[in-house]
């Protein structure tokens, strides 16, 4: 019978040699590199990803040939290398070539002790991760002659053969193990979860041994060189004499590397080896342009680095690592930006729980609007802002949001849910106001009569109880956590200064309040693209004298109302002109429908009637003559300002005066008013013959020529359809994209949260089309909008206006239709501006002319 030949692929790494990421993974690439850079690596054979997948399917490889590179009877160690860090791969195996010769060899020269503690480390790897066989089994305490013997005697026992003492035998099913253990369903599907492909492969890395076990200095440590949270210059790490690997990181008795008051370091022990650590960290920083985190062993006071990996970091540090490396030149301003991911500054944002301390995790949920808070619980809006007088942070906690809980979450440090996506209206305007959010955590049992709630651990909160929310995983901790400050510092000012010299689509924040408008200001957004002025008169004053509105009789009476409402509506918007300071606003005319100004329960009916000084019958008449079957597609929008024309001429005299107010302090602005929910023409003709109207009569009022623009916010298909007539009378459209995902799927994005998540698991829909804007359908609607309407009139601006607009994939998209910018709420407006400069540098990568 034929013998198999055996697999000659494998390569000595040296600093010509051919070694490439794709084929011998990134540890093999790295240990090339550090040789490049002539740090003392021990010698190092790579096997690449096919000849790794030829031993997994049962070829032998040629490993006396290996063993051959690293001289007589030597010792060596086997890692894992993917083409990705991230993907992970099989545990490292040391010490293989250990059998009696070479155990007796190693006593003479280094000591029984460290000769069995070398021998018993390897047999336990060996059986455990070769052999499979029970690690219990070869549990020992501390090794010894008789632990090694006995040890030897237990692994003939369970395999009924002895410990092979070939090396090459032992190398050969060392590889096996390995690349087998990669092709198992177990590893395929983590690896795939940490975004690897399903095809992704496996090299291998046989390397020499640096002891760490034997005479003079020796031993094992880690060394990296910025603090892996703060991202701040900071030597760190761990030494532990007589040991291998990372031991260092697992062992109490490691000690420091420079020195420190609190015990022993390897700058006191071995001053001349930690000045040549740091030199080595230098020298990677600078040749490889990127922080490190060195792997390294002394074995009789000699230095040799086994291994190098990019320094493992949170957001934050990862900024200012780049920042950093781009300010000293060690890489270009366009690198650094393109090193940050955008939605890695989320983080950098708000307070984040800090990845150091304890997490008591009792509940999760969609982690909807990033940051962390801690504050006590409470279940009411009301609850909410009595807290907030009180100057105590809360967290409100409700079944799921609606329009009247706006006042509570304004005053909540932090928003649970029990129901709710993505894009439920607690996620939306929690993300709107920057207040952390976790929604759909059904796990909850929520109690509002008895006031407490139930984990699915059984654990009862009541109200008043401390609790710490995490909206940037999802999760709700007990107790108030410890916590990371925001790092809106200089590093993060200077990179996103750096993505607006490159990108080329404009942004704008979706801003409601003042408030709101500021952290647009301070986030550089270039306008406000979308401030919804229903949420100015969900304020108690202002709510009292809608509902009179709501409940007049006649035209006479509504306008009397709602005189009441001008003067507050105008200043609003002269707050908003002073704070955007002659940037765009763009003002969208009152949408939701009259019954969400009303109460929903019979005690509010009766506050209500008593205010109004009207019978309770005739206050619950006119609340269920309000009511609606559908209410997203019943009387709202320019609907209501057809029907009702009073709403929109108060909301535009408003406007028109703030102006004017505006103007007359030396900072002149065009507003811009944006019509929502149209979808025909005729309805854009009639609003804006009131609009021109009452624009007229300001002027004449006031003596003050103004210019301004009208809009078309397009959230009907149909509006999109007939884009061409619309844009007749628009001077802009602004695609909202949340209402017209509801609309062209026909969901409400309310209660598609209940069976979103089997819809993408079952491949139904590839993404959440409120979270990832379908571009295939609604993108369609958005394409042929773009097309008519530019075609009526090509100086028209187009724009999105939904919580699509901060998102890396639809902004994608929007440049590719050529839209003017995207608007999104204020704190996703530096992930806007950074995911823009990155589709901009990755045209320029690909169109270099």
């Amino acid at each position: 019978m034929q013998k198999t030949p055996l697999i000659p692929d494998y390569t000595a790494v040296s600093p010509t040699a051919e070694i490439r990421t794709q084929a011998h993974g990134w540890r093999a690439k790295c240990l090339q590199r550090l040789t490049r850079l002539d740090l003392p690596v021990p010698p190092t054979v790579a096997l690449p990803a096919q000849t790794v997948r030829a031993i997994a399917a049962g070829h032998p490889v040629d490993t006396r040939a290996i063993l051959a590179h690293f001289g007589p009877a030597p010792l060596i160690s086997v890692r894992p290398s993917p083409e990705n860090p991230d993907w992970g791969g099989p545990g490292t195996v040391l010490n293989v070539g250990m059998n009696a010769a070479r155990h007796a060899a190693l006593v003479r020269t280094h000591g029984q002790e460290a000769a069995d503690a070398l021998y018993v480390r390897f047999l336990q790897s060996y059986a455990t991760h070769v052999a499979r066989l029970d690690p219990d089994l070869f549990e020992i305490g501390k090794p010894s002659a008789e632990a090694l013997k006995e040890a030897l005697r237990q692994y003939e026992r369970e395999m009924d053969e002895p410990f092979p003492e070939d090396p090459a035998k032992q190398l050969a099913e060392v590889l096996r193990s390995m690349a087998r253990a990669w092709e198992g369903t177990s590893a395929r599907l983590l690896r795939q979860a940490k975004g690897a492909p399903a095809e992704a492969a496996l090299g291998l890395v046989v390397q020499a041994m640096a002891q760490g076990i034997g005479q003079g200095i020796s031993g094992s440590g880690v060394v990296q060189f910025v603090d892996p949270v703060t991202g701040l210059a900071q030597v760190t790490g761990r030494y532990l004499g007589q040991s291998q690997g990372r031991d260092a990181l697992k062992k109490t008795e490691a000690i420091y590397l420079t020195r420190d008051k609190r015990g022993p370091s390897l700058e006191d022990l071995a001053p001349e080896i930690f000045a040549e650590l740091i030199r080595h960290g230098a020298a990677c920083r600078k040749r490889l342009r990127e922080e490190m985190q060195i792997e390294f062993t002394i074995e009789d006071g000699k230095l040799s680095v086994i291994d190098a990996v990019k320094v493992q970091r949170s957001a934050r540090a990862g900024l200012r690592i780049a920042v950093a490396l781009a300010e000293d030149g060690v890489i270009l301003p366009e690198e650094a930006v393109l090193r940050v991911e955008p939605r890695a500054l989320s983080e950098l944002l708000h307070p984040q729980v800090d990845p150091r301390g304890p997490r008591d995790v009792f509940a999760r949920g969609i982690a909807a609007s990033p940051g962390a808070a801690v504050g006590r619980i409470v279940f009411t809006s009301d609850a909410a802002q009595a807290s907030a007088s009180r100057g105590e942070p809360c967290v409100l906690v409700r079944r799921e949001t609606a329009p009247e809980d706006i006042r509570g979450m304004h005053s909540a440090a932090a928003v649970l849910t029990e129901r709710g996506g993505v894009t439920s209206h607690a996620a939306v305007i929690a993300r709107g106001l920057g207040v952390p959010c976790v929604v759909g955590a059904s796990g909850l049992r929520l109690d509002l009569k008895e006031r407490r709630l139930t984990a699915g651990d059984g654990r009862v909160f009541a109200e008043g109880d401390l609790i710490t929310l995490d909206g940037t995983t999802g999760e709700v901790l007990v107790g108030a956590a410890e916590m990371l400050a925001p790092a809106l510092d200089d590093s993060f000012r200077k990179l996103l200064g750096w993505a607006d010299e490159v990108r080329d689509i404009g942004i704008r924040a979706n801003a409601d309040t003042p408030s709101d408008a500021a952290t647009a200001r301070q986030f550089l957004a270039e306008g406000i693209g979308l401030c919804r002025t229903e949420h100015m008169f969900f304020d108690e004053d202002r709510l009292v004298v809608m509902r009179e509105m709501i409940f007049a009789d006649t035209s006479k009476d509504r306008a009397a109302a709602l005189v009441r409402l001008l003067p507050m509506q105008r200043a609003d918007f002269v707050q908003l002109f002073e704070i955007m300071a002659g940037l765009p606003v763009c003002i969208r005319l009152f949408d939701p429908p009259l019954h969400e100004f009303l109460p929903h329960d019979r005690e509010g009916m009766r506050e209500l009637a008593e205010a109004l000084d009207k019978p309770l019958s005739e206050v619950t008449r006119r609340a269920e003559a309000l009511a609606e079957f559908n209410p997203m597609l019943g009387m709202r929008g320019v609907r209501l300002g057809v029907v009702l024309p009073e709403i929109y001429a108060m909301q535009a005299q408003a406007i028109f005066e703030a102006t004017v107010e505006v103007a007359r302090k030396g900072a002149p602005v065009v507003p811009e008013i944006m019509i929502p929910l149209v979808s025909a023409r005729r309805e854009v003709e009639l609003v804006k013959t009131h609009i021109d109207a009452v624009a007229a009569a300001v002027r004449v009022k006031t003596g003050v020529n103004f210019d301004y623009k009208l809009g078309v916010m397009v959230e009907t298909p149909r509006a999109a359809l007939r884009a061409g007539e619309i844009a007749q009378h628009a001077a802009f459209l602004s695609f909202g994209t949340n209402d017209l995902t509801q609309m062209t799927y026909g969901l409400s994005r309310d209660d598609a949260g209940r069976f979103m998540n089997t819809y993408v698991q079952q491949g139904v829909f590839p993404e959440d089309p409120f979270h990832i804007l379908d571009v295939d359908g609604v993108g369609e609607l958005l394409q042929i909008g773009s097309e008519r309407g530019r075609q009526t009139r090509p100086d028209l601006t187009l724009s999105v206006c939904g919580e699509h607009g901060g998102n890396p994939e639809s902004i994608a998209f929007c440049r590719k239709l050529g839209l003017n910018y995207v608007s999104c709420s204020p704190y996703r407006v530096p992930l806007a501006r950074l995911a823009a400069a990155h589709l901009a540098l990755a045209d320029h990568v690909d169109n270099p002319n």
